[in-house]
């Protein structure tokens, strides 16, 4: 990873002291990722990966500056989804721009520390977002179900707490599967099959008696954990279905129903490519396959999250149009 991936302030030594990594003969990797496709269909992947980046960036930016120029939304939904944009931001930019790079150029290489600290950082992230959703399925359940005691049991010390412990259960993950796999020995082999530091690509590379006890612990972890919070965003939304379905009108179960849409579409999305990870461990599928499932949830799921927050959620939609395209005709006059 160049240098300005690294945005800790931590030296490579202490950082390697506070995951425990152990150090062996393998001091670099190589990062194979979309050298076995044809050669004249990399530009267009750099073109179309770096637009789809782009604008992951712009509509996650483009939210926030909404919700935070809008007085109407600084709600407890709307504290939840600035923190889901800013754990999306962060997540694509530990994996694309390296991408990017390695799309134009022919060395691919990366340090064993820049290795362990971009699978630090993707699974550390990618785990805050899971949880933050959890977090956002459980404030539209207390919303629709207990609307009385909706400003007691999320006021804005537990909503920051929530927010807090989110991000401190994603560093955990991180720092258990970054430790376990990186506490491995690799036996020379260097050539990572991936566009990233995954954990499948780089476990086949290492050796000893401890590999396959080590590929399942962390498996299953992450399995455990992506699935718990899936069964209490279901059960959040068991919930909320039963009690829309007791509104009288047909209006008010449309309004209420409508204030789920956009989570709910977009935990459909991100479950539904996050499970391919933790599903598929076993290598039946090529090469080629494997980089292009995996585009589905380290490109094409945050790419859609915006789109979706945006489109499906007719308050924050509003808000865009009121903030910016107000501002813009009046520039224009």
């Amino acid at each position: 990873i160049p240098s300005h991936w690294i945005f800790f302030t931590f030296s490579s030594s202490r950082y390697a002291a506070m995951l425990g990594l152990n150090y062996t003969s393998v001091s670099e990797f190589i990062l194979i990722g979309f050298s076995t496709f044809p050669q004249h269909l990399l530009p267009v992947f750099f073109l179309l990966f770096l637009l789809m980046y782009l604008f992951t960036l712009l509509g996650n930016l483009l939210i926030m500056a909404t919700v935070w120029s809008e007085g109407s939304l600084h709600t407890p939904m709307y504290l939840f989804l600035c923190a889901l944009s800013i754990s999306e931001i962060l997540y694509t930019f530990a994996i694309i721009p390296r991408m990017l790079a390695d799309l134009l150029s022919t060395d691919r290489s990366i340090s064993f520390m820049a290795c362990a600290s971009q699978m630090f950082f993707s699974f550390m992230l990618g785990f805050t977002h899971s949880f933050l959703l959890t977090v956002m399925g459980y404030d539209r359940y207390v919303a629709i179900c207990h609307p009385l005691r909706y400003n007691v049991l999320m006021s804005p010390r537990g909503c920051a707490c929530l927010v807090a412990w989110s991000w401190v259960g994603g560093l955990l993950i991180g720092m258990l599967v970054t430790s376990s796999i990186f506490h491995l020995t690799f036996c020379g082999l260097n050539e990572v099959h991936h566009f990233f530091c995954h954990v499948p690509p780089l476990v086949k590379l290492a050796c000893g008696n401890r590999v396959p006890g080590v590929a399942l612990g962390v498996g299953l972890v992450c399995s455990m954990v992506l699935l718990s919070c899936f069964l209490l965003i279901l059960l959040s939304y068991t919930f909320i279905v039963a009690a829309i379905l007791r509104i009288p009108s047909a209006e008010g179960r449309h309004k209420a129903f409508s204030t789920c849409a956009s989570h709910l579409t977009v935990v459909i999305v991100h479950y539904s490519f996050a499970s391919v990870i933790y599903v598929k461990l076993t290598g039946l599928h090529s090469q080629q396959g494997n980089i292009l499932i995996a585009i589905t949830y380290t490109i094409l799921t945050p790419f859609l999250s915006p789109i979706i927050f945006s489109l499906r959620n007719k308050e924050l939609k509003n808000a865009m149009k009121k903030t910016f395209l107000s501002k813009l005709y009046l520039s224009s006059i």
